[in-house]
Order: structure tokens, then C-alpha cells, then sequence
């Protein structure tokens, strides 16, 4: 069994997604790692670098691509994390902070929808007819 690279964040963050990968089931074997060169601003550093980390799932196919950051240490880290994010969301049907966030803004534009047309009427100015 592979272990899980070093990507040079502190030891803390690296054991809990380590720690996390193994609650999931996901293995360093069955991913599929590739560098990739980055797009964008940055400059000269990622014109000649390849910061950009493409990963992917071979058992399920989910795949991720990060190039959030200059360095390639910090992205292979967070294109983990995110991995390991969307295989519990689709895989394990569990629901992370991020969908619950989502969720609950969702929930907040459909009250504010649902006052304006109380109180103003219908969006078009015409109330739908029904037969």
C-alpha cells in the first residue's frame, strides 16, 4: 500500500486527509495523477512550471482538476481534498459542509422569491390564468 505523499502543508492538515481517504476508502493506488501546465495570471513562474494537478478516481472515473495556487505541493493537497469531497457526496451519499452551505442559500432565495411575488404579484405584471 502506497502512503500519502508529502505536499508541504503542516503535518496536521496531511494526517486528517490521510485519515479521511482511509474512513472513505479511497487508496493512493487507485488514483491517477498528472501535471498539467497552469492557465492564467501568474506570470513567468507558471509559464514555466506545471502547477496544475489533474486527479482521478479509476474506480468511479470522478475526476478533479486544481490550479488554485502557484505551487504544486499545495494543489496536489487540495485536489485530494477535493476528491475525497465529491466521492462522499456521490458515492457515499453524505453531505459536506459545502452542499449544506449551498442548501441552505438555496433555501433563503426561494423565501425571498416567494415574498416578492406576495407582495408585488405575479413578475410579469399579469396574473396566469388556469383552466
Amino acid at each position: 500500500m502506497k502512503t500519502l505523499p508529502r505536499f508541504g502543508v503542516r503535518p496536521d492538515k496531511e494526517t486528517a486527509l490521510s485519515a479521511r481517504m482511509k474512513a472513505a476508502g479511497l487508496r493512493e493506488e487507485d488514483l491517477v495523477e498528472k501535471f498539467v501546465r497552469s492557465s492564467g495570471s501568474g506570470g513567468q513562474h507558471l509559464n514555466k512550471t506545471a502547477t496544475c494537478v489533474y486527479l482521478r478516481h479509476v474506480p468511479t472515473g470522478i475526476e478533479v482538476k486544481v490550479q488554485t495556487h502557484r505551487f504544486q505541493g499545495l494543489n496536489r493537497f487540495l485536489a485530494r481534498r477535493l476528491l475525497v469531497e465529491k466521492f462522499e457526496v456521490q458515492v457515499l451519499k453524505r453531505t459536506t459542509p459545502e452542499c449544506l452551505r449551498i442548501e441552505k442559500r438555496r433555501k433563503q432565495k426561494h423565501k425571498r422569491r416567494k415574498r416578492a411575488k406576495q407582495k408585488y404579484g405575479h413578475p410579469s405584471g399579469v396574473e396566469p390564468t388556469t383552466f
